[in-house]
């Protein structure tokens, strides 16, 4: 990567860093993927729950194969039948992984969901939430997050799942009411209730979608 973007990426991540600490969550950044994947790995105590939600940034550092290599219970929702019961046990978990569609500049995540079992587990249940953040998702306010969120990455998970959405067939939000549409439910994180749950780690890297 160019050194100028690095040096801009580590320059932004700070006053994201801060932006987060002021809104009682922790920041931390990571020079590349595997550097990410320590970091999370601190973060997550050996004997943990750990579920997650889709995450492709989760799965881009490499995160959940190192969990299963690890002396940790991660239970991956691809590899069960009952996939409601996973995304239910994600309530109670020690540990949620997931990703954020959009991040600002001073700290607040945008993220959007189909069945509301990742911006639920977001909002309320799991201990501990982990989210890998690639430097390509932070907007300057959360107009740009919404607008980042609803047009670069609803379209393209659309598109990865198969649905038959406008966004899928546009490239872009139609702001439709399709049945497969995944943009039914919107969470704004602004701050924090519970110190210590939220940890943030931006990643100098393009990760997600």
């Amino acid at each position: 990567m160019d050194q100028n973007i690095v040096k801009r990426n580590e320059l932004l991540a700070q006053k994201v860093i801060k932006g987060l600490e002021s809104r009682n969550m922790s920041g931390y950044y990571a020079s590349d993927r595997e550097e990410a994947k320590k970091i999370a790995l601190s973060l997550i105590p050996e004997g943990s729950l750990i579920t997650m939600g889709g995450g492709q940034s989760v799965w881009d550092i490499g995160l959940p194969q190192a969990l299963k290599e690890g002396n940790y219970n991660f239970l991956d929702r691809n590899l069960v039948e009952d996939k409601r019961a996973a995304m239910l046990a994600a309530y109670d978990a020690d540990v949620f992984l997931a990703s954020a569609n959009a991040i600002t500049e001073d700290g607040i995540m945008v993220n959007i969901d189909g069945n509301a079992n990742r911006v639920s587990a977001l909002a309320f249940g799991p201990k501990k939430l982990v989210l890998i953040v690639g430097m390509n998702k932070v907007c300057p306010d959360v107009d740009a997050a919404m607008k980042r969120a609803r047009n670069v990455a609803a379209p393209i998970n659309a598109q990865r799942f198969g649905l038959s959405t406008p966004c899928a067939k546009t490239g872009s939000c139609m702001n439709c009411k399709s049945p497969d549409t995944i943009c039914c439910q919107f969470l704004v994180t602004r701050f924090s209730r519970h110190t210590g749950r939220i940890h943030v780690i931006l990643v100098n890297d393009n990760l997600g979608f």
